[in-house]
């Protein structure tokens, strides 16, 4: 069993959670809750790894948070 992370953002016009896997060139999908979106995403990479020899260039370390005085225009 292999494992993946993925990033998961909400839309902010349509509601739904976007997930992505980095480096997993095409491994995208959303859902309606996380769950429906953790399946959207087993499924398109299960999908990607059987069609395709996937090279991975990437590889997932983790997340940071930057913090700052930050100015929008």
């Amino acid at each position: 069993m292999r494992t993946f992370t993925a990033i998961v953002e909400r839309d902010a016009d349509t509601h739904l959670y976007v997930g992505y896997v980095p480096g997993f060139p095409g491994a995208h999908s959303q859902g309606e809750t996380l769950d429906e979106l953790q399946t959207n995403l087993q499924e398109v990479i299960e999908m990607l790894l059987e069609d395709q020899q996937i090279v991975f260039s990437t590889e997932f370390i983790g997340t940071q948070q930057i913090a700052g005085l930050f100015h929008s225009s």
